[in-house]
């Protein structure tokens, strides 16, 4: 095996890259912010910061205008999403937390795109199984319970149109998924990379990005 070319990720370079990525704008800081204060022993399940400008930029990269997300948490890859969509586009929010959310309802409203989002509060699966089974879907970002990742992918993907991406988050889980002897959630990841290698619906590439992000091109 070649050496790594990933430097380590130290404080002062992860700062680095923030500083040279596009700045949050103040009701997206307020969002973080926000999520520190009241939640913040799981304030770890938001969007990476980084993730933020990455997931607008795809959505524009994309021309996306129909987004499923699976997992809302208070709603940072929400609002990033839905503020890069066109004004006609929308951004379809599956999560189980009312108390979750409500942080996220208070920050899209602020920043003017609550219309652009459909939140659908309940089990995902559910919420996934009764949409339309045509291919409809432009982008998908998945980041929700591990263990039901390969159950909605295999929603998901057939109601992706040509050329739709899935954007999918923490398929490095921590690195534990190299770990063999890592089970729960570690292994549902582990399970989920390789149903996705395997599947030749789509083109896809596994990225060092916050916890590991896979991005997949339906064919």
């Amino acid at each position: 095996m070649y050496e790594t070319k990933n430097p380590q990720l130290t404080p002062e370079l992860y700062a680095y890259v923030l500083e040279h990525n596009p700045p949050l704008d103040p009701v997206r800081r307020e969002l973080v912010d926000t999520t520190h204060r009241a939640l913040a022993e799981v304030a770890g399940l938001q969007t990476a910061e980084e993730q933020s400008p990455l997931l607008a930029f795809l959505v524009r990269l994309t021309g996306a205008r129909r987004i499923v997300e699976v997992g809302t948490f208070t709603g940072l890859s929400t609002l990033s999403m839905a503020q890069a969509l066109p004004a006609d586009g929308q951004v379809v929010a599956c999560d189980v937390s009312e108390e979750w959310t409500a942080i996220g309802r208070e920050a899209w409203a602020k920043a003017g795109v609550a219309d652009r989002i459909d939140l659908r509060l309940g089990p995902a699966l559910d919420t996934l199984r009764a949409m339309p089974t045509d291919p409809w879907i432009d982008l998908v970002f998945l980041d929700a319970d591990k263990e039901n990742y390969v159950a909605y992918w295999e929603e998901l993907v057939p109601r992706m149109r040509p050329g739709g991406l899935l954007v999918v988050d923490n398929t490095l889980f921590h690195g534990l998924v190299v770990d063999p002897a890592a089970g729960g959630s570690a292994g549902a990841i582990r399970r989920f990379n390789d149903h996705v290698r395997a599947d030749d619906r789509v083109d896809d590439v596994l990225l060092t990005v916050a916890d590991g992000l896979t991005l997949a091109r339906v064919r």
